[in-house]
């Protein structure tokens, strides 16, 4: 299955990009999305947090299946005041 990834913020700053594609093995979940990025991009192992997750547009969890998903996008937290 073929993914658009986009970075935010920080994220994009880490890794060096806004978007990219990704090829995966179905199935597949975000946590696996993840583990793939951080082989791409070292430096994702070093964040402090655990960035938020969307996926086409939708906030998900980090077990959510990618079966139909077509964009993928990590943010990291955000605060407010």
């Amino acid at each position: 299955m073929r993914l658009d990834v986009r970075y935010f913020a920080s994220l994009a700053d880490t890794t060096g990009c806004a978007k990219e594609s990704v090829e995966l093995d179905a199935p597949a979940d975000v946590a696996g999305l993840w583990s793939e990025l951080v082989r791409r991009h070292p430096a994702l192992a070093r964040i402090a947090y655990r960035p938020l997750v969307a996926c086409d547009q939708e906030y998900a969890e980090w077990d959510h299946g990618l079966d139909g998903v077509q964009e993928v996008a990590f943010l990291p937290p955000v605060s407010g005041g």
